[in-house]
């Protein structure tokens, strides 16, 4: 399932399933598994890499719908998160 280009839709609740997979609720009723460790292993920059420390990447937060950890060092586009691909 694709996000609509201008559907305007926000993450609701987030799950921490293990220790990069986390389940998102989004406001349209839509569920997704996102596993984050492919592409935090697969990034060269460092400062990405650090999010492999599974204390840091636990830290993450919901702020106005967004998925974000830190002052946003890490965070993705909804469609992204939405389409489940990183």
């Amino acid at each position: 399932m694709t996000l609509a280009e201008d559907a305007v839709v926000e993450i609701v609740s987030v799950e921490r399933l293990s220790a990069y997979r986390l389940k998102l609720d989004f406001s349209d009723g839509a569920k997704r598994i996102v596993d984050f460790e492919p592409f935090l292993s697969a990034s060269p920059n460092p400062m990405i890499r650090e999010y492999l420390n599974p204390k840091r990447f636990r830290e993450f937060r919901l702020e106005h719908g967004d998925l974000v950890w830190d002052d946003y060092g890490l965070n993705f586009p909804i469609a992204d998160l939405y389409e489940g691909k990183l």
